[in-house]
């Protein structure tokens, strides 16, 4: 599987971030950001501000293989809407995904493509809630240059994001990150493990537990033992115990 389909907390944050500082000035609105593969779209990112739960919703149940909004983007270059550009034959798969979605608002959209040499589809789909001016339409096709700009700046952002943390991950692979003593207590803490059990199996105090964490912190650069544990995770900087 390519790295771009990492399911990177780390990235998704950053990604996230980049989409809410463009778009806070629009009121009401809400983006949809995907990547996927087109020769095999199991193989897929979603970075959003739609619900939470529906977002969940969509990839337990691997919509992207039925959403109209996806299927238009594989045959799509320039940006379309969904009312005005889905067609007739969609309309059972319209159906079942929109009537899901009505109940999270999510209705009627824009959606901005971009496909790349490697055969992945990047798209940012646009909706806006029912308090914005009627006159959507009108807003979106005077923003759409700007919206395909950022689609195109968050596709280039997370490409070059994967690429370091490949790198960092090679780098960091070539030398000792941990002592034997931190390896062993990040490895326990990341299987979910209390400072307290981790102690008991290392037959070491709570303390030297926390002082080695504390340590583990510092090396990473991170804010906190929480984020410590899922860097190691992510990067595969932790060796399995025997």
């Amino acid at each position: 599987m390519s790295p771009l389909f990492t399911d990177s907390e780390i990235i998704s944050r950053v990604i996230k971030k980049h989409f809410n500082k463009n778009l806070d000035r629009y009121d009401g609105i809400k983006f949809s950001f995907m990547v996927l593969n087109k020769k095999n779209p199991s193989q897929m990112i979603i970075i959003s501000s739609y619900p939470d739960e529906w977002v969940n919703l969509y990839k337990e149940n691997k919509y992207q293989h039925i959403d109209p909004v996806v299927l238009a983007s594989f045959n799509k270059i320039s940006p379309f809407s969904w009312e005005k550009s889905l067609v007739i034959n969609t309309r059972l798969q319209l159906a079942k995904i929109f009537d899901l979605s009505k109940k999270y608002n999510i209705i009627n959209g824009y959606t901005f493509v971009l496909h790349d040499h490697g055969d992945n589809l990047a798209m940012l789909s646009i909706i806006v809630d029912s308090s914005y001016p009627d006159n959507v339409e009108k807003f979106i096709e005077e923003k759409k240059d700007t919206f395909q700009m950022l689609l195109i700046d968050a596709y280039e952002k997370i490409i070059s994001l994967c690429r370091e943390m490949i790198e960092s991950k090679k780098q960091l692979n070539n030398k000792e990150m941990f002592s034997q003593r931190e390896n062993e207590i990040l490895y326990w803490a990341s299987m979910g493990k209390t400072y307290l059990e981790v102690a008991i199996i290392l037959g070491i105090k709570t303390s030297t537990v926390k002082f080695h964490i504390g340590n583990v912190v510092k090396k990473l650069g991170v804010l906190n033992a929480k984020h410590a544990i899922r860097l190691g995770v992510e990067l595969q900087l932790i060796k399995p115990v025997q």
